[in-house]
């Protein structure tokens, strides 16, 4: 770099950024006992289409995007991806103590694969364009767990995921407050 030019810096700072879940404590993760089933449906979960692995994934890329020009913006963001984070651990857990694979397949009932894949996505070019499909994204994990929910008769793990939408519930309400900024 020559003597007099600047370097090209974000004043963005992330050291504070915790995550952004409910001040509500999470059920223990156990299951009644093993159910390749249930494993299964957790999968889809874990890294489908509508999964935390793709909203994890959406998130860290709009977060990246936005950190120079809109910084409380992404900071908001950071904090959903690292809950997400969380969720999925939670999910990969589950799924292992109900004696599934966790490799980044989700599994359906017709005994169709498939590998997670960023073709999941949303990528749109604005801020405001990036939280709408975030709000949408938190939407449709929610319907999948309540699905997923009336098909597992497990109250463990129908705990974990109760819980879990209580996060996805208060994303919204962040993300819907980012819109009307």
């Amino acid at each position: 770099m020559a003597g007099n030019e600047k370097p090209i810096t974000n004043n963005c700072n992330f050291s504070s950024i915790k995550p952004a879940i409910m001040e509500l404590p999470y059920p223990p993760i156990q299951v009644k006992e093993r159910n390749g089933n249930y494993a299964d449906l957790l999968s889809i979960d874990y890294c489908g289409a509508v999964s935390e692995m793709s909203s994890i994934t959406q998130y860290i890329n709009n977060e990246n995007r936005l950190a120079c020009e809109k910084c409380p913006i992404a900071k908001t963001i950071l904090g959903i991806a690292m809950a997400e984070m969380i969720h999925l651990q939670m999910l990969g857990e589950l799924i292992y103590l109900l004696g599934g694979n966790i490799d980044f397949t989700a599994r359906q009932n017709n005994g169709k694969i498939k590998m997670w894949t960023p073709a999941y996505l949303t990528i749109p070019e604005n801020a405001k364009k990036m939280i709408w499909a975030d709000i949408e994204g938190e939407k449709a994990a929610i319907k999948q767990y309540k699905m997923h929910i009336h098909m597992i008769k497990d109250d463990y793990v129908n705990h974990v995921l109760m819980r879990i939408i209580k996060d996805e519930e208060y994303h919204i309400m962040l993300l819907q407050a980012l819109m009307e900024e």
